[in-house]
C-alpha cells in the first residue's frame, strides 16, 4: 500500500491515542486469563441473568452489591465507571419508569465474557431497544460491561425482526 499524507496522518493519530494513555489502552485488550471450564462459564453466565433479572426487571438496586465489583469498569460513555455509579443512573430511571423491563433474548459466552441480546423497554407502550450487554465475569462478579444500542424502529426495510 502507498503511504499518502492522508493514510500517514491516521497512523500518527492512531498511535498517539495508543501511546497517550497506556493504562486506558492496556484495559480495553483482551485479558491473558485462561479460560474457565464449561460449568464455570455457565456460572458466568447464571451471574448475568440473575443480575439483569433483580436490577433491570425487580429494579433492586442491592443486586448491584450481589453482582456487581466495586471497581467495575463501564465502557457506555454516558455511565462513569464503578458499582456506585452504576446504582446512582439506573435509580432515577427506575423510579420514573417503573414499568421498565429487559427481557433476554439469547445468550453466549467466551471464556470469562458474557453476552446477552436484550429487549428493553420502559413500559409496555414503548417499542424499546435492541440491546447487546457483553460482561466480563471474574470469581463471580461483573467487573466490566459495554453494550451496544439500537432502537426498535416502527418500520423496518426488511420482514425480518430484531430478535
Amino acid at each position: 500500500m502507498a503511504r499518502t499524507p492522508t493514510s500517514a496522518l491516521t497512523i500518527g493519530i492512531l498511535f498517539a491515542a495508543m501511546t497517550s494513555n497506556p493504562a486506558a489502552w492496556a484495559q480495553t485488550q483482551p485479558q491473558a486469563a485462561a479460560c474457565p471450564g464449561t460449568a464455570e462459564a455457565e456460572q458466568n453466565r447464571q451471574v448475568v441473568f440473575a443480575f439483569q433479572e433483580q436490577f433491570f426487571n425487580q429494579h433492586d438496586l442491592r443486586a448491584a452489591h450481589r453482582y456487581v465489583a466495586e471497581n467495575y469498569v463501564q465502557h457506555n460513555p454516558t455511565v462513569p465507571d464503578g458499582r456506585k455509579a452504576l446504582v446512582d443512573t439506573f435509580g432515577p430511571v427506575f423510579e420514573k419508569n417503573p414499568q421498565a423491563h429487559s427481557q433476554i433474548i439469547r445468550s453466549a459466552v467466551d471464556c470469562d465474557l458474557v453476552y446477552v441480546h436484550v429487549h428493553s423497554t420502559l413500559n409496555p407502550a414503548d417499542r424499546g431497544r435492541a440491546v447487546v450487554n457483553i460482561y466480563r465475569v471474574i470469581n463471580g462478579r461483573i467487573t466490566e460491561h459495554w453494550d451496544v444500542i439500537q432502537p426498535v424502529p416502527e418500520q423496518s426495510a426488511n420482514g425480518n425482526t430484531m430478535f
